[in-house]
């Protein structure tokens, strides 16, 4: 994630460094372009400002009647700043309002989410981060507790218990970070290889959390799922 690999490069400038997730190198200015890095940076992004918009989509699907979503971050970081710039631009297409709440660890958590649901908050979009995919279970058991329709970023969270995610396969992605680390142990130099933008992308359902939170999800939705988890 961008802290990690910000420090990396603040440490040297000449060992190679392979990010496996970044949301927006370019923005953050750990590489000149995606096509020529230009350091001793490359790897993949995440492009996860990119995906705003879907995110919201599908929130509307799942929730028509949702006029204020809230979205979860651990932060301050600038990834956060570039998501919630990216989904206010969509929100406003989409209708809706948004919340954002930054939290700095799991203790602040349950109090974020009782915020959320106080201010009106008919779903929520969890960042994915270090943090929150480190804590999956949490996140989702307190999403279910406030019952939040909550969409996440990767798969993680909705194998834990919640209750949609769309985004990178962060598997593929960290097997495509291999390649890279092959390459560059064969004489490739980071600055002549392009980082990569993902390339599989999955959609997963969880009915049972559905269930429990009385939700039920279109067949449109669970026609488009790449997973549906009973």
């Amino acid at each position: 994630a961008t802290p990690v690999i910000q420090a990396a490069k603040d440490a040297t400038r000449t060992i190679p460094i392979v990010m496996a997730a970044a949301p927006d190198p370019i923005a953050t200015g750990l590489v000149a372009s995606l096509a020529r890095p230009g350091g001793n940076i490359t790897g993949l992004s995440i492009l996860s400002t990119e995906l705003a918009g879907k995110w919201l989509q599908l929130v509307k699907e799942l929730v028509p009647g949702a006029t204020r979503v809230a979205v979860l971050a651990f932060g301050p970081s600038p990834a956060t700043l570039l998501l919630f710039r990216e989904m206010q631009a969509a929100a406003r297409v989409v209708g809706v309002q948004l919340q954002l709440l930054e939290v700095r660890g799991p203790p602040e958590l349950d109090s974020a989410c009782a915020a959320m649901k106080r201010e009106g908050a008919g779903a929520l979009i969890v960042q994915a981060s270090p943090l929150s995919v480190e804590h999956p279970k949490v996140i989702a058991d307190l999403a279910a507790k406030h019952r939040l329709a909550a969409m996440y970023g990767v798969r993680v969270f909705v194998d834990e218990g919640g209750l949609v995610s769309y985004g990178p396969s962060l598997l593929e992605m960290f097997r495509r970070a291999a390649v890279y680390v092959d390459k560059i142990l064969k004489g490739a130099k980071p600055a002549d290889l392009p980082v990569e933008q993902p390339t599989k992308f999955e959609f997963v359902i969880n009915l049972k959390t559905a269930k429990a939170l009385g939700l039920a999800i279109p067949q449109s939705l669970l026609l488009r799922a790449d997973q549906v988890i009973e």
